[in-house]
């Protein structure tokens, strides 16, 4: 017979149960949250896939195991994961870790509701309706809907498909028949979602039409308008316009006033994409560089990235009042949205979507928003700018630190030139030499554990650092560390 203390059920015994979750919570205090914001501690503990295979023994088997070698497991899980609340992780548009947000994840993990009606997500309904309305204020509409999405690349598909069914209401029942060739305009850099939502909804990615970008990374006005007379000429039907404010690889933001002006001279609906950007809204200093994205017909804004909400945390916002969503996506299941319910009908709103069972995403931004108010988030955007301008100015005084451009958001990009390169650009390998060097150097720290920053080539230019300053808990010291790692990691290149 097994170790009766083997046995997995905990059922009809809460002082077991409670002890076993007493007893993770503990771990996750220590290990993920202590341990794993501290800078005297490692970003990640690398291993290779087969030693990581074997340290985590990772095959389920029929027989259950203790408790101590669950907690076991745990500990383990957390000690070879990644630390995205760690103040030298600048690897994604996401870091931190805000305990006023985590605490409201927890709190939705164990409440563990579908929001698609208010008989079984009360609170979650009209505390959705109440942050999606605070989002659509700072955006600057005073009424319009939403919805949040599991990811600003779902909220981008929502976004043409609203468009689309706006243009061509039949197309929800008849399907893509009905339909002209359709054309869609966006810039070249960006989020490749746009792509990817074309080919999900039937367009094709041929539809979608790519505009220039500025030396910035800006789209130009002038280039859509040119876009569209071509589309038309080609015989497709434009009816979608994607800006983007904040582009994930330099930071650009649009200019959506001339963007606004082009797709209201033809008809066009205008998405803007300010998943990563959009949260500049809450500050009174940056805000302006999303200037026009009140006259967009639909916004999509993640609060997961620069605010720190947690993944994930995705919101869709729109302009429109004549309940676009659900006209759109509805199919009026009878066992899930009965009519004749003793509580407004309208209260349901699982049909505004594609999917059925929806994740609680409002609660930790509520409850960080609570506990932060439109004062304390400003001041966390505001601070993630000086931060990225104290190590701009940095790496000007140290040789070796060559700035893509210089940033107008907190994307800093950069290469460092290692030893044997200065002073050697004019030699006919720099680039291609250059262009390594970034790979080499994110082996090195991410195996010794120290940081963790993002690397891409882009258009023409080789591989080049992209560090993103948004975690709230970062101070210039950290800034420092930074460069002296490079520095240190780069030294024999």
């Amino acid at each position: 017979m097994a170790d009766s203390e083997a046995l997995p059920s905990l059922a009809g015994d809460p002082v077991a149960v409670e002890a076993l979750l007493r007893a993770v919570f503990g771990v996750v205090v220590d290990e993920a949250i202590q341990k794993g914001t501290s800078v005297s501690q490692k970003v990640c503990e690398w291993k290779e896939p087969e030693e990581l295979k074997q340290l985590l023994d990772l095959e389920l088997r029929s027989q259950g195991e203790s408790q101590k070698q669950i907690l076991e497991r745990c500990r383990a899980v957390i000690r070879y994961s990644v630390k995205t609340g760690h103040p030298r992780f600048f690897n994604q548009l996401f870091s931190g870790l805000d305990p006023h947000a985590l605490a409201g994840r927890i709190i939705t993990e164990s409440l563990n509701t579908s929001q698609y009606t208010y008989e079984i997500a009360p609170v979650f309904v009209l505390m959705e309706e109440e942050v999606l309305r605070k989002l659509r204020a700072l955006v600057g509409w005073s009424s319009g809907g939403g919805i949040f999405c599991p990811g600003g690349s779902i909220s981008n598909m929502y976004a043409v498909n609203l468009a689309r069914y706006q243009r061509y209401p039949d197309c929800k029942q008849r399907g893509l028949r009905t339909l002209p060739p359709l054309a869609l305009f966006t810039s070249k850099e960006c989020h490749y979602s746009i792509q990817k939502g074309a080919a999900f909804l039937g367009l094709g990615t041929d539809s979608v039409r790519v505009v220039k970008a500025d030396e910035r990374g800006k789209m130009v006005p002038e280039d859509l308008e040119r876009q569209i007379g071509m589309a038309e000429a080609e015989g497709a039907v434009p009816f979608l316009v994607s800006a983007t404010s904040g582009t994930t690889v330099l930071g650009a933001f649009d200019p959506l006033e001339a963007i606004a002006d082009v797709c209201q001279r033809h008809g066009l609906w205008l998405h803007v994409d300010a998943a990563w950007g959009g949260s500049v809204l809450l500050s009174q200093t940056h805000r302006h560089l999303l200037d026009g994205i009140q006259r967009a017909d639909s916004v999509a804004w993640n609060p997961h990235k620069l605010l720190a909400a947690g993944l994930q945390c995705s919101a869709l916002l729109l302009q429109d009042t004549s309940n676009l969503l659900k006209r759109c996506h509805g199919s009026q299941a009878s066992y899930l949205f009965q009519q004749d319910k003793f509580y407004d009908v309208a209260l349901d709103t699982g049909d505004k979507v594609v999917q059925c069972g929806r994740r609680v995403d409002c609660l930790k931004l509520w409850l960080m928003w609570k506990a932060q108010g439109d004062q304390g988030l400003e001041r966390r955007i505001d601070q993630a700018f000086v931060l990225a301008r104290y190590l701009v100015e940095e790496m000007k005084k140290r040789e070796g630190f060559e700035l893509v451009m210089e940033p107008e958001f907190v994307n800093v990009c950069f290469w460092f030139v290692p030893p044997s390169l200065r002073g050697k650009q004019e030699s006919p390998d720099y680039h291609e030499r250059l262009s390594k060097v970034a790979p080499v150097l994110k082996e090195r720290m991410v195996k010794e554990g120290s940081m963790m920053i993002g690397y891409q080539p882009h258009g023409t230019r080789g591989n080049f650092f992209r560090v993103v300053v948004a975690n709230s808990a970062l101070t210039c010291a950290d800034m420092d560390f930074l460069l002296n790692e490079l520095e240190r990691l780069g030294q024999d290149l």
